[in-house]
């Protein structure tokens, strides 16, 4: 066959389920080629044949115009003898083996076309609860294995009518091989029912009651794609507190959900960047700043001028926003919290809904597709430094984002980190990709637990890889820590916590050099069995030396985690070390609890149940009770919110930093306890709380430079990576890089995972990858 020639492509990366098939299919034509397209163990593997140039045509159109949701990892193209005789170009069926390189789609919000079909008055669609196609809707939360077809996804148990059938199987329709596919004709049913599983309307009217019920006060539990929401009317206040109430959840900031930016912008100002995430197709929580008096209930967001706040990914979400607009004749906003108890997981199926929820929702949007994954909300923040382009920040990674691997530096074994035990993720390698899960949440009880080990098993059964090594926290206690020692059957490594913080660093932006690392959140065990939490650390990957250079001054934690709920007992630690008396100064947040106080004061002076910690988290907390703003926290966090917040809308430059000293040694100590008493002396003087927290910020952002940079000189390296919960408070996150700019350093920090411990796992998995490669000792047994 003179003139003819034929290449064979093999495309590895996020290639299933993503309409790559159709859109090869559709270049061959345009490109004149025959041969065929199929999925297999090692991706998707391409044969055109044709004249030289329309094989340079389709390759070079199929570098141009990839699907939207494809990712191409790899891609190989090599020369194969042509095929005598072949007439056309072919879909074939998936080829089956062992092992592959494919990556999963995120769930992804709904797309215009879908909502078209929706829209449509004689669409078959029309307000259809489950639209997708191949460019939107649910992937990983329904997906068991892979390769990615509709017998391995919880769509399996709902054959295809004859219109849906012809749009799955043709190659020309954005449908084609859309596993969830579906219609009424179908598809999965919804239906609305009361606390004790009894139907109260189907499908349409389903929805129509369940607004109607949302417009009178009542609370919906709401099936979603990666577990449930608990829904209120975010404008009406007794709705809102009845939910807080019932979740025992008395004050830490709600998510609400609103139909459109045209919505939002009633409530909020987003800032453009704000505005392309949230109308983008991963549709996370997106803070943005709220405006004043917009009639939303104050309980939505009662500590900070912050609003978390998403559109619609679901095509119910669409259709239930719409219902209750239509109600209120104005448009709709609605809190969307997690469906769950306090520190439990997300519910995930329609039985277990109704009886862990009964007792907070009035009402139950359910449906029969299954969730096979349970994924929360991602929530995102964008950092706007000075002079400087936004960055976009995760607070919280999952749905959008998950599966959705954390590219290392190199390839290497496979390696499971098993997480922290607050905010709690896991993390499994292959090759030169890290798989980071999803938020699994605080492993305080068995649910979670469980939770932990389902998503572990979900993670090695998907990527088809048992790992060599775990890798846990040192500390003995944590239940990830024991579930790795006792039930994984892995040889497990252990790794210091703040120390996983910085691996996280390195690993997310690709670092395999020298490192100084600031830790900094609320604790984790030392090395030295104190509680860490103001760590600078050296890391040398080389030989996986890894040395504490410096920390905060040492402080008291006077009754245990008790002082981390109450804050005030922070404030009281830090007088007493300063050497003044808590009980004589006539502080307001004394009062009232002076018998308590007095016997704080007793515990510090006799050491006794007042572990010593070097927390940064801690220090925010005693500087915010010691200003009055939060004297008792009711979730994780909450004190050092109100402190940056006071700071809020003040011109930069308006207050001065406090001074915050080194004190040379081996390891260096900055001393933050120096910075805490100019606190005092300022307020004692009467200067107001947004002052001292101006003047507290700025004071520790130059302390935590010049240190790091005094040290970087000292450790002969000029990279430093910035890791820890801390830096989730946005001035800290914006002014000390910029600090650290000005004396010549290199910073890294993170940008595909939050800074707190949901990127632990990932440290962890690095950490083990670099042990199996033979570069330090590691492995407990």
């Amino acid at each position: 066959m003179t003139g003819l020639s034929r290449e064979r492509h093999v495309v590895a990366g996020r290639v299933q389920g993503v309409g790559f098939r159709p859109f090869v299919y559709r270049l061959a034509l345009e490109s004149g080629v025959t041969g065929f397209v199929r999925n297999a163990p090692e991706g998707v593997v391409i044969e055109v044949q044709g004249p030289s140039e329309a094989l340079e045509s389709f390759a070079r159109s199929f570098r141009e115009t990839l699907p939207p949701l494809a990712l191409v990892v790899e891609h190989s193209r090599a020369g194969v003898p042509v095929v005598e005789a072949e007439e056309g170009f072919a879909i074939l069926k998936s080829a089956a083996g062992t092992g592959h390189h494919v990556l999963v789609s995120p769930d992804i919000a709904t797309c215009p076309d879908c909502l078209a079909d929706m829209a449509d008055p004689a669409g078959r669609r029309r307000d259809y609860p489950f639209t997708n196609c191949t460019n939107c809707g649910p992937r990983y939360t329904i997906t068991r294995s892979l390769p990615y077809d509709r017998s391995v996804t919880s769509m399996a148990c709902f054959p295809l009518c004859e219109a849906c059938r012809a749009e799955y199987e043709d190659p020309l329709d954005r449908r084609f091989h859309a596993q969830p596919n579906a219609c009424p004709a179908c598809g999965p049913r919804l239906w609305l029912a009361d606390r004790k599983g009894r139907a109260l309307a189907r499908n349409g009217k389903a929805v129509d009651k369940a607004a109607k019920e949302l417009g009178r006060g009542a609370i919906l539990a709401l099936k979603g794609l990666g577990g449930f929401h608990l829904a209120a009317d975010a404008f009406n206040h007794d709705a809102v507190a009845a939910l807080r109430r019932r979740k025992r959840r008395p004050s830490k900031p709600l998510a609400v959900m609103v139909a459109d930016l045209a919505a939002l912008r009633a409530l909020a100002e987003p800032s453009p960047e704000e505005a392309r995430m949230l109308e983008g197709r991963e549709r996370p929580i997106v803070l943005v700043r709220l405006r004043p008096g917009t009639g939303l209930s104050p309980l939505v967001s009662p500590d900070t001028m912050e609003l978390g706040v998403m559109l619609p990914y679901t095509p119910l979400h669409h259709v239930l926003l719409a219902r209750l607009g239509e109600l209120r004749g104005a448009p709709a906003a609605l809190v969307m919290t997690s469906g769950n108890a306090s520190s439990e997981p997300l519910c995930l199926g329609n039985r277990e809904a109704l009886a862990r929820l009964g007792g907070i929702a009035d009402r139950f949007l359910l449906h029969d597709r299954d969730i096979l994954v349970r994924t929360d909300d991602s929530v995102v923040r964008f950092l706007k430094p000075q002079g400087g382009e936004p960055r976009l920040q995760f607070l919280r990674r999952a749905r959008g984002w998950t599966p959705s691997p954390v590219f290392l530096a190199s390839k290497g074994p496979s390696v499971l980190g098993v997480g922290p035990e607050l905010k709690n993720t896991v993390c499994v390698t292959k090759n030169d990709q890290a798989f980071l899960s999803q938020h699994v949440g605080d492993m305080g009880n068995l649910e979670t637990a469980r939770f932990h080990r389902e998503v572990v098993e979900h993670l090695c059964g998907m990527l088809q890889v048992r790992p060599e090594l775990a890798v846990a926290d040192k500390h003995p206690d944590y239940l990830s820590t024991r579930w790795a020692l006792e039930e994984s059957g892995l040889p497990v490594a252990r790794l210091q916590h703040h120390f996983a913080h910085v691996f996280a660093a390195m690993a997310s932006n690709r670092l395999d050099e020298p490192v100084l690392g600031l830790a900094l959140d609320g604790s984790g065990l030392g090395d030295d069995g104190t509680i860490w939490g103001g760590e600078f650390l050296y890391v040398d990957p080389r030989d996986l030396t890894m040395r504490r250079a410096g920390h905060f001054a040492p402080m008291r934690l006077p009754g245990g985690e008790a002082a981390i709920r109450e804050p005030w007992r922070m404030a009281a630690a830090c007088l007493k070390a300063v050497g003044r008396d808590p009980l004589s100064l006539g502080l307001p947040w004394i009062e009232g609890r002076a018998q308590a106080a007095s016997l704080v004061c007793s515990m510090l002076e006799k050491g006794i149940n007042s572990p010593v910690t070097t927390s940064c988290g801690r220090l925010f907390d005693a500087v915010s009770a010691l200003a009055g703003l939060c004297d008792r926290a009711e979730y994780e966090g909450q004190a050092a919110i109100r402190l940056e917040a006071a700071a809020s809308g003040l011109p930069e430059g308006s207050a001065e930093g406090y001074d915050c000293p080194l004190q040379e040694g081996d390891p260096v100590v900055l001393d933050t306890l120096a910075l805490f008493d100019q606190a005092v002396r300022d307020i004692l003087a009467g200067a107001a709380a947004r002052q001292v927290s101006r003047r507290f910020h700025h004071g520790l952002c130059t302390g935590l430079a010049e240190c790091a940079w005094n040290l970087c000189k000292k450790l002969g390296t000029r990279r430093i990576v910035l890791s820890g919960g801390v830096f989730l408070n946005g001035s800290l996150s914006t002014l000390l890089p910029k600090l650290l700019d000005a004396r010549g350093a290199m910073i890294d920090m993170h940008w595909q995972e939050p800074p707190g411990d949901g990127c632990i796992s990932l440290g962890q998995a690095l950490y083990g990858k670099w042990v199996l490669e033979g570069r330090g000792e590691g492995v407990s047994g």
